[in-house]
């Protein structure tokens, strides 16, 4: 019976030595590429993943914005509706102010009484030039 063999050196021939060697360095280029190859899908994937999480999560919060602001717009109007319907002249001038307001804060603006305070202007005058040389803002 043969309990053990071990092979202490084992040389190719030397017709074959080259071949030989071939394949080893083959065997250990195809080792380094599939580790390189791992390594390099170990740091990506993860980078990939988080990156699309990240997007998701701003699309979801993109998404939850715009519910809510549709939901706050369409509850706003409708209590302005329902005001309407109450009182339709109130509501109107109401509306009239608050957009006149709105759109004359960011406006530079000269207003002259028509009735009292405006007799004797003339509506062409350059208020903006007369302003800056009497230091009025």
């Amino acid at each position: 019976r043969v309990r053990d063999v071990q092979l202490l050196a084992v040389d190719p021939p030397a017709d074959v030595i080259d071949a030989f060697n071939e394949v080893q360095r083959a065997r250990q280029d195809r080792d380094r590429l599939k580790n390189e190859a791992e390594a390099f899908s170990n740091d990506i994937v993860p980078r990939a993943r988080g990156a699309a999480a990240k997007l998701i999560a701003e699309a979801e919060a993109y998404q939850a914005e715009v519910v809510n602001r549709a939901t706050g717009d369409a509850s706003r109007f409708d209590q302005i509706f329902q005001a309407y319907l109450k009182n339709k002249d109130v509501t109107r001038e109401r509306i009239y102010i608050e957009t006149v307001e709105e759109i004359f804060s960011n406006v530079e603006k000269v207003i002259i009484d028509g009735k009292d305070g405006g007799s004797g202007v003339v509506p062409y005058l350059p208020l903006k030039e007369l302003n800056k040389s009497a230091g009025v803002k």
